[in-house]
């Protein structure tokens, strides 16, 4: 079968090759550019492109729905691709998540004929110039930058025996920088998300390096223990992903999850916050924009292949503080008569009444530790969503006001969810990328997070 075989084509293909009971076929083209730099020079930069085949036959044995996902890379045999999905199907048994399939179009159904739309080494074509800058004043100053800089372009189109035809264009793109003395004694951060470097200053970037690094010439060794700690969005959004990641409604009602409610049912209407916070996906936030429908290859807690296609409107998880939704797929709604509520790839929290900076809360500090990013984040207890892992790449101590100097780094044990009880103060909502999660999830907007007692639980030898 020829490569150059139109995505629209292959998921039309497969509809058409389809004996079984019910079909979703979707195609997603994906296209990349990337470029990566060690010790203020670039290293490598390349472009690649790839192509997700995946069919998904819905076969009616007698007893009930069964589903059977096949997925391939590159231009497969679509007859045999079909043919391996309704055997995987007729292997299965009945779906518990087993539901008519979808039928209504949603919102944002995209342009089906249009090509895919693609990236190429030309979307750093100023990024890259400015990068050449950064590293001739990093050498000035005897620091070392070393990082990378990604974007992707990926269209999927999705098909179903019902009649949908949707396809959606999603950008991502992520720079991470790090700044590092030449004994590799020091180590800094600062990343940023983007969906077309259009946005991304290397400058500012770069200077934010330069703070942190001139920030931790000066280093006092602390003891594990409870301090007040700024959180800034990279670390707050870290916990709260995770947070989100386990807002399946299923693992609440059956009393698996921290969003269990004592005794049997789940939390909705339970306030979690002190302050007003609102936790929120919207396929349309600026910036962090997503697909308004869901693409499901395999069911879980928290989608369901009988869902493909549905709409993924905007959702409040928590609101003024108090949680109000839970991921919920349709088979589910319908045992429990709550509404389907689909899982969003961005996530926001924001304080309405916040209007500080985070240099203003820093000034704001008597005495404090603030944070640069999180990494190795493991679940320890999802009944409490107690989450441990390590600070990264600077921890600063603010004495009256003013960063003094960097610490050591820590392990911590916290729960995001005990954080959102505990904070005192929350900044303006920013974009931020978060540090752990962004090969997973980059789309995400959050404030900085003053906790009055975060637990440093032990002192870690981390650099």
């Amino acid at each position: 079968m020829s490569l150059h075989v139109r995505p629209q084509e292959l998921v039309e293909q497969a509809l058409a090759a389809s004996t079984a009971d019910g079909q979703v076929a979707y195609v997603v083209e994906s296209s990349e550019a990337n470029l990566r730099w060690a010790s203020n020079s670039l290293t490598t930069n390349g472009a690649m492109r790839s192509r997700q085949v995946v069919v998904i036959s819905f076969v009616d044995g007698g007893a009930g729905m069964a589903a059977g996902t096949i997925a391939r890379t590159g231009t497969p045999d679509v007859a045999a691709l079909v043919a391996a999905s309704e055997q995987a199907a007729r292997d299965a048994g009945p779906a518990e998540d087993a539901m008519p399939l979808v039928s209504d179009v949603p919102a944002g159904s995209g342009d089906w004929d249009a090509d895919a739309a693609e990236t190429s080494i030309s979307v750093f074509a100023d990024f890259a110039p400015a990068l050449g800058q950064a590293f001739g004043e990093a050498r000035s100053r005897d620091e070392l930058l070393f990082g990378f800089a990604e974007h992707q372009m990926a269209t999927t189109y999705l098909g179903t025996s019902t009649g949908l035809r949707l396809r959606h264009d999603q950008p991502t793109g992520r720079v991470e920088l790090n700044g590092k003395s030449p004994d590799f004694g020091r180590s800094v951060w600062a990343g940023v998300g983007t969906r077309d470097f259009t946005d991304v200053s290397v400058a500012d970037l770069a200077a934010e390096v330069q703070q942190k690094m001139a920030w931790s010439q000066r280093r006092v060794d602390l003891p594990a223990g409870r301090y007040e700690t700024l959180m800034p969005p990279s670390t707050v959004s870290d916990m709260m992903i995770y947070a989100y990641w386990t807002m399946e409604a299923r693992d609440a009602d059956e009393g698996r999850s921290v969003y269990a409610k004592p005794g049997g049912g789940n939390r909705i209407g339970d306030r979690l916050a002190a302050l007003p916070l609102t936790l929120r996906s919207d396929p349309y936030a600026p910036g962090l924009e997503c697909s308004p429908f869901q693409v499901v290859g395999g069911s879980s807690g928290a989608s369901s292949v009988f869902d493909n296609g549905m709409a993924t409107p905007a959702v409040d998880w928590i609101s003024g503080g108090v949680l109000t939704n839970l991921i919920r797929p349709r088979a589910w709604a319908l045992k429990t008569t709550a509404p389907a509520t689909a899982a969003l790839d961005n996530l926001v929290l924001e304080d309405p009444n916040a209007t500080a900076t985070q240099a203003e809360m820093i000034a704001a500090t008597e005495r404090g530790l603030l944070l640069t990013t999180l990494w190795y984040i493991r679940e320890v207890d999802p009944q409490t969503l107690l989450l441990t892992g390590l600070t990264r790449d600077g921890v600063f101590l603010v004495e009256d006001g003013e960063v003094t100097g960097a610490v050591n780094n820590f392990r911590f044990n916290e729960s995001p969810v005990d954080l959102l009880g505990r904070a005192t103060q929350a900044s303006r909502t920013e974009r931020t990328l978060p540090r752990e999660w962004n090969d997973w999830f980059s789309r995400a907007a959050m404030p900085m997070l003053r906790i009055p007692d975060f637990n440093m639980s032990s002192v870690s030898p981390a650099s």
